[in-house]
């Protein structure tokens, strides 16, 4: 370290022995204000990147610690085998390359039952898991491994070996971790954990579950389904029919009609509802009383032409149409569901109405315009449940009946409210 002596009024040149680093006066001249103030600027300088090249020597110190327990070398190939999907169970997730990971989930009754060294997971009957890995419950019965299988690249940390299994059951030990720890002054060392991990009072680094803490709150809820913990992180899930959307936390339907992932068969037609799809076949009514109906589009029938003084035939619909609507469960209410109305009027007035007992107490009519009313649903419906309800469109004029049309309406309500 440089020292500035104190240079009387008398002095000479000041020379700086670097040996000892004292500053020595010579009686030949004496620096003026300007020039003891420029040598002291520079040692001003001189300390500050001694200072910063010590900080930098700090800085690669705690950076290279750290890579010596992230860095990875693989060894193997860029997928993984394809995963069987246990009994009683399914799986989600469907990338088997490196890095990605799936999840077994089993069906309600059953329990998964895993192994740390890479054996198939099997769903089995309500019996108490192995104590290789950790489950969680699942609303509706089901049950999941607390953390997923991850697909092993063969890669092998620098630090800690892991197993070369192609696919990787993490146990309850990997929810904790070494911290990363740097040695300061003397005496002094500065530990940190990684992202999503909290030290203890065991100066271990425990996973901090995201879950536990946020989900179950409305105002802080991470998921909009399921919220699965993992070391470090969490993953939301969505129930089967669903896909996790690009924000990673809400869900969106999958459409299986469109996307050709359906179960209906030659006849059927697809009907995509939340969460699933139904395949329906539309029939016109059987002959009855000289009345009958022709199919004039896949969902709806029009009545043949009645014979002359056949009373019943006129009194009956004009047309049929069938209508299968898709619907969340617990929608706020009321709720619009369904629109009628008549592009040709003829007559003085419209009459709407819910015939039969079927929908009673859920559903409700009433009139949005003068050719036109709503379908209203005035209670919440929890599902998943199958609604029906028909309704009359009557053609009035001076009270005489001059023609009705049947819309028969299915409701789909979902399990889910989304």
């Amino acid at each position: 370290m440089l020292l500035l002596g104190r240079v009387p009024p008398h002095c000479g040149r000041v020379v700086v022995a670097p040996s000892d680093g004292d500053v020595l006066v010579s009686p030949q001249e004496c620096l003026s204000q300007q020039q003891a103030l420029s040598v002291v600027q520079q040692m001003q300088r001189l300390l500050a990147a001694q200072e910063a090249a010590q900080l930098h020597g700090t800085r690669s110190l705690h950076s290279t610690l750290a890579m010596s327990t992230l860095t990875r070398v693989c060894l193997s190939a860029e997928t993984c085998p394809q995963p069987v999907v246990p009994l009683n169970g399914r799986v989600l997730g469907q990338s088997v390359r490196v890095g990605h990971d799936i999840h077994f989930v089993c069906d309600a009754g059953f329990r998964l039952v895993g192994s740390e060294t890479g054996t198939q997971p099997s769903c089995k009957g309500e019996v108490e898991q192995s104590q290789g890995a950790m489950g969680l419950a699942m609303p509706g019965g089901s049950s999941s491994h607390g953390v997923p299988l991850f697909c092993s690249p063969g890669c092998r940390e620098m630090v800690t070996p892991i197993s070369t299994a192609d696919w990787l059951t993490l146990s309850n030990a990997s929810f904790s971790r070494q911290p990363h720890c740097a040695e300061g002054q003397p005496g002094s060392r500065r530990c940190s954990c990684d992202l999503g991990f909290q030290m203890r009072d065991s100066g271990m680094c425990h996973d901090v579950d995201e879950c536990q803490l946020f989900q179950s709150i409305p105002q802080t809820r991470l998921c909009l389904h399921e919220c699965l913990n993992l070391p470090g992180s969490y993953l939301c899930l969505c129930p089967p029919g669903y896909l996790l959307h690009s924000d990673r936390n809400a869900c969106e339907d999958v459409n299986e009609c469109t996307r050709k992932q359906h179960n209906c068969t030659q006849g059927d037609i697809c009907i995509n509802t939340f969460g699933g799809h139904r395949c329906v076949r539309p029939k016109c009514p059987p002959p009855c009383h000289n009345t009958s109906y022709v199919k004039t589009s896949a969902f709806q029938c029009d009545r043949n032409p009645c014979p002359m003084e056949n009373q019943a035939c006129r009194l009956a619909p004009t047309s049929i149409s069938f209508h299968y609507l898709p619907l969340r469960a617990n929608h706020t209410v009321p709720h619009v569901l369904f629109k009628m109305s008549t592009t040709r009027f003829m007559g003085d007035s419209l009459r709407f109405a819910i015939t039969g007992c079927q929908g009673q107490g859920v559903f409700a009519v009433r009139r949005s315009g003068r050719q036109a009313g709503d379908l209203v649903i005035t209670s919440p419906v929890v599902g998943a449940a199958t609604l029906e309800v028909e309704l009359e469109m009557s053609k009035l004029s001076r009270k005489a009946l001059l023609g009705k049309h049947v819309f028969k309406v299915t409701a789909f309500v979902s399990p889910y409210e989304f």
